[in-house]
């Protein structure tokens, strides 16, 4: 008589995305953002002057990478952006009287309604003709604002004295900005982590790794990129708006510097890591560590720069925090499901 024949039943399983070394960073950022809270008790102007400064080039450069790592839109042209949300706050506070810190939220609103018919320009082109044409764009709005007499033409314009002061006191206004920058660096990292982990950013990743296979698959690869491009522009705007109002002066050549606000922050993604939210942060430091020690150097402060970017393209083409994670399995934000066997 045959023996029933039994079967093996299947191991279970769960998904997962948290690690425990993630969970551990969780419970040390969450110390690192209150220390950096309180910074104005314990820290000096210019140690908050840094800070702020980093927490902005943080969101600058999380949101390209997010343009150009996730959705594919290699920009060259960012510094519209910057720019836009700049002037947008000195027209709001200086020329209609609204108070700054309200008005450097709907100086992302303009820069958002700005990007629309902007990407309907640009998403015609493609590649490279794409990066050439948002830098081309950039420079239109560039030599259209630089033919504003009421904004100061060519040479810019100041906050009005009225404005400076609704904060109170020099003190109370720096301390503003700075927790306004922290702020602003520490929603956009979380924007972004929270938008690739939801439908939006299994899209992203699909356009990412085959376009034409996303959209046969139900992704409508230009209704997500339209989307991510605005979003991307308002925080963007966001972020200008708090430069120029801790700078209290505003230019075209200042506001819509390709230098300052587009290849400073390629060189952070692409030093850190492109595609990862990580990379950002981890180039972003480098490049703060290299302006420190480098600045006085002159001319060949930027030689070293781009020679740098080229060595880590060449050594590691997925970045510093790209070469790590091949050799050590490290996430700290993890945003990709796991599968474990139990």
């Amino acid at each position: 008589m045959s023996q029933p024949v039994r079967e093996t039943p299947a191991p279970a399983a769960r998904v997962v995305r948290g690690t425990r070394t993630s969970r551990g960073f969780a419970a040390v950022a969450v110390l690192a953002v209150i220390a950096l809270v309180a910074l104005p008790w314990w820290g000096d102007r210019l140690q908050m002057q840094i800070v702020g400064e980093f927490a902005l080039y943080v969101a600058l450069a999380e949101l390209w990478n997010l343009l150009a790592g996730y959705a594919g839109l290699v920009s060259v042209g960012q510094q519209a952006f910057v720019g836009l949300g700049g002037y947008a706050l000195f027209v709001l506070a200086g020329k209609f009287g609204l108070p700054p810190l309200p008005a450097v939220a709907l100086a992302g609103v303009v820069s958002a309604l700005f990007a629309v018919p902007t990407a309907f320009v640009v998403f015609r082109l493609r590649g490279a003709y794409f990066a050439i044409g948002t830098w081309v764009v950039a420079e239109v709005y560039r030599l259209g604002f630089a033919q504003v007499t009421a904004l100061g033409g060519g040479s810019g314009t100041s906050l009005p004295l009225s404005v400076v002061r609704s904060f109170g006191s020099m003190a109370a206004r720096i301390d503003a900005i700075y927790w306004a920058s922290i702020a602003c660096g520490l929603l956009v990292v979380l924007l972004v982590y929270a938008l690739l982990r939801a439908r939006a950013g299994l899209a992203l990743a699909a356009i990412r790794d085959s376009e034409t296979a996303a959209e046969s698959l139900g992704v409508d690869a230009l209704r997500t990129k339209f989307f991510v491009y605005v979003v991307v522009a308002f925080a963007t705007g966001i972020a200008g708006a708090l430069i120029f109002l801790g700078k209290l002066r505003i230019s075209p050549d200042a506001a819509f510097s390709v230098t300052d606000w587009t290849a400073f922050v390629i060189f952070m993604v692409v030093i850190g890591g492109v595609g990862t939210l990580e990379g950002p942060v981890i180039g972003t430091l480098i490049f703060f560590l290299l302006r420190q020690f480098l600045a006085d150097l002159g001319g060949w402060y930027l030689i070293i720069l781009g020679g740098t970017a080229v060595l880590v393209m060449l050594l590691a083409p997925q970045g510093l925090w790209g070469l790590l994670m091949r050799r050590i399995d490290l996430q700290l934000l993890p945003v990709r499901r796991r599968l474990i066997l139990e």
